[in-house]
């Protein structure tokens, strides 16, 4: 069974605009609701793809029955602990001048209690778990060391886990060696404390993970595709090029794929082509991590894997 971990999740309002302009009513030409949060989208894109997943973590409110139902329509089940305060609504906004922005907000409000139950609810799940995804924002109160303490539970059992925050829960999460470790260019950039700008800074960077904690790096560049820093190895994966409409959720398409090819026991090769055909899928979709099944595979089929030459 695999598990996906969310403490924050959310739900994303997208708005479409021909341009911002200071001082004006600005009328959207279209908008979005879909489902936010690195590992709920993981669930969400790994529902379409056919493949069952757990879900567990935080909601409260309405945004936090509509998160429910956009999983539950996708085949996942849902363990989300009901607490006080609502359930986040993140705003995107994206502009037909070719920019895009997010307002993200965090309206949980989590109690010690909630956190205990999480914690219980997770330790049970592990008994039965193949796969654990983690990672996001936590809720205000929520101190990092969530994540050194979830992925340790997890890999105290030999559970394969895959990781992915931004600084500080990035290093928190590190410190419990996760299998997988997902940053994209600014958290790398905040791990490392100098800004990756270059393939090779992003090759360094992941080796001093590889090297340092046993996680092996799959870093997503945006426009400049990806990198994968395996033990032995490591691949350059370029984008395949299509009209981009929404970006967000492209990131955890990657988390998706790395499951798929633990789920299905394939190597991590068919997982980086899936994931970054996802990816691909997700960008030409209005809604955060929107994608359909069989243009994943389609892009898939596309996916370029280029040895990196270290020399």
């Amino acid at each position: 069974m695999i598990v996906s971990v969310t403490a924050n999740t959310s739900m994303d309002y997208v708005v479409f605009i021909k341009q911002l302009i200071k001082d004006a009513t600005i009328r959207a030409t279209q908008t979005v609701e879909s489902i936010g949060g690195k590992p709920t989208d993981a669930s969400w894109i790994l529902g379409e793809l056919g493949v069952p997943s757990h879900a567990l973590g935080f909601a409260a409110g309405f945004n936090g029955e509509r998160i429910k139902g956009f999983l539950h329509s996708r085949g996942v089940t849902t363990d989300f602990i009901p607490v006080g305060g609502e359930s986040r609504r993140n705003l995107i906004v994206i502009s037909a001048e070719g920019w895009q922005t997010a307002i993200t907000s965090n309206t949980l409000d989590v109690t010690q209690a909630d956190i205990d139950l999480l914690y219980q609810k997770y330790t049970d799940l592990l008994k039965s778990a193949s796969l654990i995804i983690i990672g996001g924002t936590l809720p205000n109160g929520m101190p990092p060391d969530f994540y050194t303490d979830t992925v340790r539970l997890a890999r105290e059992r030999n559970i394969p886990v895959i990781f992915d925050a931004a600084e500080p829960n990035l290093s928190a999460g590190l410190k419990s060696q996760p299998t997988y470790v997902k940053p994209n260019r600014d958290e790398l950039s905040g791990m490392v404390g100098r800004r990756v700008e270059t393939l090779d800074d992003a090759y360094h960077a992941g080796r001093m993970i590889y090297e340092r904690y046993g996680s092996i790096p799959v870093i997503t560049l945006g426009g400049a595709g990806g990198l994968a820093v395996l033990p032995d190895r490591a691949y350059i994966i370029p984008i395949i090029p299509v009209p981009v409409v929404n970006a967000a959720g492209a990131g955890d398409a990657v988390l998706a794929g790395i499951a798929y090819s633990i789920a299905k026991g394939l190597p991590i090769e068919d997982g980086l082509r899936v994931g970054f055909g996802a990816a691909t899928a997700t960008v030409t979709m209005p809604g955060t991590a929107e994608c359909r099944r069989e243009d994943v595979f389609r892009y898939a089929e596309q996916v370029q894997l280029v040895p990196y030459d270290e020399d």
